[in-house]
């Protein structure tokens, strides 16, 4: 079974063929999506990338656009100032399937 290590969004994912990962919001056109991958791991052999894996491709096939994440709270609060600020964001993600480690 074939494993790799990619980078998106400032994260890296520990893939497999047919995983279903959530992902940051990628600018992707089309329906499928590569990545280069900083390490692959095919059965006990182990290629290292410097930074990324020479000849080596993930290629994944988004299944989901734009979702949007749980709620995350932020409050800035005074004690007897009278003074508080709440914000809120909700993350964008992109679903996508690992289709294939080449």
């Amino acid at each position: 079974m074939k494993k790799a290590v990619i980078a998106t969004g400032g994260k890296q994912y520990l893939v497999s063929e047919g995983d279903v990962i959530d992902v940051e919001l990628l600018k992707a056109t089309g329906n499928s999506v590569e990545f280069e991958p900083l390490l692959v791991i095919d059965g006990s052999k182990v290629q290292v990338g410097k930074p990324k894996v020479t000849g080596a491709k993930v290629t994944a096939k988004i299944t989901e656009q734009a979702l949007k994440t749980d709620k995350v709270m932020a409050i800035r609060y005074k004690a007897k100032k009278r003074v508080h600020k709440v914000h809120g964001h909700r993350q964008q993600k992109t679903k996508i399937t690992i289709s294939a480690i080449s």
